[in-house]
C-alpha cells in the first residue's frame, strides 16, 4: 500500500505556511509603523483554514485585508504597534504549535517505518 503524505501529515503544512505568510504581513506592519498612509494588513487566519479546507487547495495564495484600525493617525497610517505586537506574538505561538503537531505526525510516520 503507498504512503500518502497529504494524507498522512493532512493540513498541517498549510497551516504552517499561512502562519508563515501572516508573520511576513505583520513584520511589514510593524516595519511601517511610522510611514505616511502605510495601511496596515492582515489574513483571517480561521477564514483561510476553512477556505483551504473546503477547497483542498493548498496552493492558493491567502486573501490579504486591511485591517480596520481602532484610531488611524492623523497622518493616514493605520499600524497600531501594540495591537501589531499581540498579533505577531500570538501567531508566533500558534505557528510553535503548528510546528509540533507536524513533528507529532512525522515522527508517528518514522515509527511506522521502522515498525516500533
Amino acid at each position: 500500500m503507498a504512503l500518502s503524505f497529504e494524507r498522512v501529515l493532512d493540513i498541517h503544512p498549510a497551516a504552517l505556511q499561512l502562519r508563515l505568510s501572516r508573520a511576513e504581513l505583520i513584520s511589514a506592519n510593524l516595519a511601517n509603523v511610522d510611514t505616511p498612509k502605510f495601511q496596515a494588513k492582515d489574513i483571517d487566519f480561521a477564514a483561510e483554514m476553512q477556505r483551504i479546507t473546503r477547497q483542498s487547495d493548498f496552493s492558493t495564495s491567502p486573501d490579504v485585508r486591511y485591517r480596520i484600525p481602532y484610531q488611524p493617525a492623523t497622518d493616514g497610517n493605520t499600524v497600531a504597534l501594540n495591537v501589531e505586537q499581540a498579533a505577531f506574538a500570538q501567531n508566533m505561538l500558534d505557528y510553535q504549535v503548528s510546528l509540533q503537531l507536524l513533528q507529532g505526525k512525522l515522527s508517528g510516520v518514522r515509527q511506522a517505518i521502522e515498525g516500533k
